[in-house]
């Protein structure tokens, strides 16, 4: 992208990535550096880390990194210049004159938006011809009013393979537009042929908080499978990402959500008053599902289906709701699986009190484990406080109190037995967690090993050169020194040649070698890669000695007669940084 070295740096400047964070995610001071749980993945500990430093990031459990415009692209779901137009918005700067950079992708992703605002005004003007009363009759018996489909935009793709594409076609669509839109589909025996993609479903778009219709959902009227097709993943839509109905809800005036599993349960509610009812997108909610809700809410309540694969999935879901700042509660569906047929069966009262009722965390883990015990027995009575012992070793002393001395109440056990054996518990979990973690971190590989195959082989060289890439970043001032010693061409690992060419080219030309202007000409990937190398920053010094420390190892590594025979070296970046510092005394 041609942006500007200036613009770049006045966005930098701006958009301090520590503060832009800090709006998405909570985050601790920790000497230099700051840390919170990644938005990314979902975790307990945290290994999300900014470095202010450096303007950067890094997650150390999945990998997840670069500088402010990276982190905003991954959170908000746009591309590179969307992301930097997002930025520039919030911080009041202006975008440079169109015709300075690359616009192409933001004319797809516009062209896109376009071609399924069509196809959500065709679906839904279906509903009114003689071929679409089939769809307009399932969700009149579905309870639905004239009112509630024309504001949810509801709509029927008809049982043809050609309906939707000759209409779009007509106003001017490509068929190459269609397909990436995953409005058509390619014919396997003539590529050069499409046909739709929905046929004979009621149709739910799938809009997002700007009023763009992004995606799809369309479900059969009978038993037959799959039962929804939904819009796959495109420039505009990431199902892990959307979430239904959250541009209606935001305007409820409530400062909670209501979470639901399926289109049905949210349009029932909404039209039963309930106005602030959505639901994620996938077969299961995501960490950045769950981002994107806590924003907009500070309460989020879950109604989940009272099935056990229901109640699981809101376990599941209480999990990651911890790595955000919303207060989360659970709905107990009494008197019918879901929203829609409480509501059918019993009416607004019925799920008003619901609501009201909702219960906690704490409430919801209790409530669960003591339906599948017989506490009249003492046998039932024992395996009941087992479990909820274990429940309460994961909350905070005041929590503690409370709940252990109902449990006393409830099941005449001392309160000091049970506060005692949870905080036992606690001390075990702590143990427990940290294995995961380590374990977690461990399996889900390093990103420079990734991309860097040649790492594991040629270790102690690999991280001078990563070392003396960091140094230069941070030091400009060092590389006419460097270039006298060391170039490119003496680095051994062929991403580290190629990333420490990229800075000291820059360099050279007396540009900034910082994350934001190299990373125009590296994939996400590598973007998060050259964030790891950036983490070693806050332990360095930033003297030139360390520079001519990196340079001797390089150099010595590429002297060896036999170059195979480098031994491997499992060491910490604290380790390395020993292994050939200066003694100051």
């Amino acid at each position: 992208m041609a942006l500007s070295d200036a613009f770049l740096m006045e966005l930098r400047n701006r958009a301090d990535i520590e503060t832009t964070i800090s709006s998405y995610i909570n985050l601790k001071r920790a000497g230099r550096i700051s840390k919170g749980l990644c938005p990314f993945h979902g975790e307990k500990t945290p290994s999300f880390t900014v470095y202010p430093d450096t303007q950067s990031y890094y997650c150390f459990g999945c990998g997840n990194g670069g500088d402010v415009i990276t982190f905003i692209k991954n959170i908000e779901n746009l591309d590179y210049i969307d992301a930097v137009r997002f930025l520039a918005d919030k911080n009041g700067m202006n975008m440079p004159e169109e015709n300075s950079y690359d616009d192409t992708m933001n004319k797809r992703r516009l062209r896109m938006l376009e071609a399924n605002r069509e196809a959500a005004k065709f679906f839904h003007s279906c509903l009114g011809t003689k071929d679409g009363t089939i769809g307009y009759q399932y969700f009149k018996n579905r309870g639905l009013s004239d009112d509630t489909i024309r504001r949810f935009g509801l709509g029927f793709a008809p049982d043809s393979f050609f309906a939707l594409t000759n209409y779009m076609m007509s106003k001017g669509y490509t068929k190459e537009e269609l397909v990436f839109a995953n409005l058509a589909r390619r014919s396997t025996k003539n590529p050069n042929n499409i046909y739709d993609n929905f046929r004979n479903r009621v149709m739910f778009p799938i809009i997002d908080v700007k009023g763009n219709v992004i995606a799809f959902g369309g479900r059969v009227m009978d038993d037959s499978k799959p039962k929804y097709l939904n819009t796959s993943d495109t420039l505009v839509y990431k199902k892990s990402q959307g979430v239904f109905a959250l541009n209606l809800a935001k305007k409820s005036g409530k400062d909670s959500l209501i979470l639901c599993e399926g289109y049905m349960d949210v349009i029932a509610l909404h039209q039963a008053g309930f106005t602030n009812a959505v639901a994620g997108l996938g077969t299961a909610l995501t960490s950045e599902q769950a981002q994107l809700l806590s924003r907009y809410a500070s309460e989020i309540m879950i109604s989940y289906d009272a099935d056990e694969a229901g109640q699981k999935a809101a376990t599941r879901a209480l999990e990651i709701f911890k790595n955000t700042t919303a207060n989360i509660k659970v709905l107990h569906l009494s008197g019918g699986k879901d929203p829609d047929e409480i509501l059918k069966k019993y009416g607004v009262e019925k799920m008003k009190a619901i609501i009201n009722g909702a219960a906690n965390e704490i409430e919801f883990a209790l409530l669960r484990v003591q339906g599948n015990y017989d506490i009249a027995s003492d046998d039932g009575k024992r395996q009941y406080l087992q479990e909820a012992i274990k429940i309460l070793s994961k909350v905070g002393a005041i929590e503690l109190d409370i709940y252990a001395s109902r449990l006393s109440d409830e099941l005449s056990v001392s309160k000091d037995v049970i506060v005692n054996e949870a905080k036992r518990q606690a001390k075990r979990n702590v143990t427990v967690e940290r294995k995961k973690e380590f374990t977690k971190i461990q399996t889900q590989g390093d990103v420079l090993d990734k991309l860097n195959p040649q790492r594991k082989m040629f270790y102690a060289a690999a991280k001078a050169e990563e070392m003396l890439i960091t140094l230069l970043m941070a030091n400009p001032e060092f590389l006419k020194s460097v270039d006298e010693k060391i170039s490119y061409n003496d680095f051994i690992t062929d991403f580290n040649r190629r990333i420490y060419k990229s800075v000291t080219d820059r360099l050279r030309d007396g540009k900034s070698a910082d994350i934001s202007f190299i990373a125009g000409d590296l994939t996400d990937q590598e973007i998060s890669a050259v964030a790891k190398i950036q983490t070693i920053s806050h332990t360095l010094k930033n003297t030139f000695d360390e520079c001519e420390d990196c340079i001797k190892v390089i150099i010595n590594e590429k002297n060896k007669k036999n170059i195979k025979d480098v031994a491997v070296e499992d060491i910490s970046d604290e380790e390395f940084l020993n292994f050939f510092k200066k003694d100051d005394n």
